[in-house]
C-alpha cells in the first residue's frame, strides 16, 4: 500500500477559502436566501448562477460584509463568523468587485487604481500624492496581468467596461485579494470583450485566487469554472463540480429544465 504524496495530502486537508453552511437571509418575511451550501478553494473558479431574483446579489452581500446571514454558517479558513462590514471582508481577503463599478470616471486611471491606498511623500508634517509612484504601481500591476493600457492619464470613464472590469481584477489581485467576488462581470459586454474578462478570471485563478463569479449566463460560466452553485428563488437547486455536470445539462437546470418538460407535456396534451 503506497503513501499519499505530500501534494495529496495537502489537498484533501487544504481549508477552503469560504465556506457556507446552510446560510439563510430574511428581510423581514420574505426569504431571500435560504439553506445554501458551497466552497471557495484556492486556485479555483466557483460559479454562482441564477435568474433575477435567484439570491445571487444577497449570498454577495453576505460573502462582502453588506449584510449578515440570519441561519446556519459562514467560514472564512475555517473560522466561523458573521462579518460585520465589507471593510472586515477587505482586512480578510476578500474583494468584491460589483457590477457598476466603483471608479470615478473622471478621474485618471492610475488615481482609481490607489485610490484609498495611495503613496504618500512626506516633507516634515505634510504629505503629498506620490504620483510617480502611484502611476509606476499601477503600470507594474496591470503589465503582471497581461493587461496594456498606453495611457494611465486617459479618464477611466474612457475606458471599454471589458477593460473597466481588468483593471478592477488587477487592483484586486495588486492589493492581496485571496478571494475575489465578481458581480456579472460580462453582462453589459459583447463577445468579445466577455472574452478578455474571463482570461483575467482565469489568470486570478492561476495565481492561487479563490474567483466567486456570479453571472446568468452558463456559456461563460462553464469553460472558466471548477464548481457551479445553482440558485433559484433564494434556494439552492443545486451544488456540482465540472466533473458532475456538463454544458448542455448546465444550460438546461438554468433555464428551468424540469418546468419546461412540464409545460411541454400540458401543452401536448392540451392541443392533442
Amino acid at each position: 500500500m503506497t503513501e499519499p504524496s505530500e501534494t495529496e495530502s495537502s489537498e484533501k486537508t487544504a481549508v477552503p477559502l469560504i465556506e457556507t453552511i446552510g446560510i439563510g437571509k430574511k428581510y423581514g418575511g420574505v426569504v431571500a436566501l435560504q439553506d445554501v451550501s458551497t466552497v471557495v478553494n484556492a486556485g479555483e473558479v466557483t460559479c454562482v448562477l441564477g435568474d433575477n431574483g435567484a439570491g445571487k446579489s444577497t449570498l454577495i452581500k453576505i460573502l462582502a460584509g453588506v449584510h449578515q446571514h440570519d441561519t446556519g454558517e459562514l467560514k472564512i479558513e475555517g473560522e466561523a463568523i458573521k462579518l460585520s462590514s465589507p471593510r472586515e471582508a477587505l482586512d480578510r481577503g476578500i474583494a468584491t468587485v460589483y457590477q457598476d463599478l466603483a471608479v470615478v470616471p473622471l478621474m485618471s486611471v492610475w488615481r482609481n487604481f490607489v485610490l484609498g491606498s495611495e503613496p504618500v511623500k512626506k516633507f516634515g508634517p505634510l504629505e503629498f500624492l506620490d504620483r510617480g509612484e502611484s502611476k509606476k504601481i499601477t503600470r507594474k500591476a496591470l503589465v503582471d496581468m497581461g493587461i496594456d493600457i498606453r495611457d494611465l492619464e486617459q479618464p477611466v470613464g474612457t475606458l471599454s467596461g471589458g477593460q473597466r472590469q481588468c483593471v478592477a481584477i488587477a487592483r484586486a489581485v495588486h492589493y492581496g485579494a485571496k478571494v475575489l467576488i465578481l458581480d456579472e462581470p460580462t453582462a453589459a459586454l459583447g463577445v468579445k470583450q466577455a472574452g478578455v474578462v474571463l482570461r483575467y478570471v482565469v489568470q486570478a485563478r492561476d495565481r492561487g485566487l479563490g474567483v466567486v463569479l456570479i453571472t446568468h449566463n452558463p456559456h461563460h460560466a462553464y469553460p472558466v469554472g471548477d464548481r457551479f452553485l445553482l440558485l433559484k428563488r433564494g434556494a439552492m437547486l443545486g451544488n456540482y463540480e465540472k466533473s458532475d455536470i456538463d454544458l448542455s445539462e448546465l444550460t438546461r437546470q438554468m433555464a428551468g429544465g424540469a418546468e419546461l418538460e412540464a409545460l411541454q407535456h400540458e401543452l401536448e396534451r392540451v392541443v392533442s
